[in-house]
């Protein structure tokens, strides 16, 4: 008796069509129905790998890895120019389509922040440049200047301390270089509100004071001081 095979079972035609239709791999340029615009690596109709995306309606371009359709790992985001072309608004890490991780975002022509970003907002360490020329450098939480961090002014004056919702909170330091002195004590809402004023590289300072700061002839200045600061310092926990 002849050796009988089973008939070979044929797909229907829909599930090739379906197959060739996906998504996958490299493809050239796709085009969403909204006049987005892709160009890269594709897994499961999704954006995956190596692409380049722009936006319509804004004109905004980013360049970079992707992951499962949402920008994932280090990339370049873009957005027009006023006087035509393109300028860089953001390059870094990326995650879950928001800025995370290490980058450096652009806010405009003459500020820029370069450190570490946590769900799109800065969190960690990071460097703030300001349109008035002042620096700030030290930790940041929530998009805010909060924890350590150092504030220098464009007349190099700087303050060293703590931050706390942007703003000088807690104990710090504040060196008016430009007059030879500093300010020790405890900031409450960038207010000074109690500390020791002293001289600090008189000589050698650009607009020094006219009159060198008296010593204090408080009995035990040094305990009235704590006890206040001490005071302070509670409000702020």
């Amino acid at each position: 008796m002849p050796h009988m095979k089973p008939p070979k079972r044929v797909q229907p035609l829909w599930k090739e069509w379906d197959y060739k239709a996906q998504k996958k791999g490299l493809h050239r340029t796709v085009y969403a129905v909204n006049g987005d615009e892709y160009t890269g690596e594709w897994l499961d109709n999704m954006k995956h790998g190596k692409g380049t995306n722009r936006w319509k309606k804004s004109g905004a371009i980013y360049d970079g890895d992707w992951k499962t359709g949402k920008r994932n790992g280090f990339g370049t985001l873009s957005i027009p120019a006023v006087e035509g072309g393109f300028k860089k608004q953001y390059s870094g890490g990326w995650k879950n389509d928001k800025r995370h991780g290490y980058g450096t975002h652009f806010y405009n022509d003459t500020e820029y922040f370069e450190g570490e970003f946590y769900a799109d907002k800065r969190s960690g360490w990071g460097r703030m440049y300001y349109a008035d020329d002042s620096i700030y450098e030290g930790e940041w939480y929530d998009d805010k200047r909060n924890g350590q961090g150092m504030l220098r002014l464009a007349n190099e004056n700087r303050y060293e301390g703590s931050w706390k919702d942007d703003k000088k909170n807690g104990a710090g330091k504040f060196y008016y270089l430009d007059k030879g002195q500093m300010f020790e004590g405890v900031w409450v809402e960038d207010t000074p509100k109690c500390g020791t004023m002293m001289d600090f590289g008189r000589e050698g300072a650009p607009e020094p004071t006219v009159y060198p700061i008296p010593t204090c002839e408080l009995r035990d200045s040094e305990a009235v001081l704590q006890q206040a600061e001490d005071v302070f310092l509670q409000e702020q926990e």
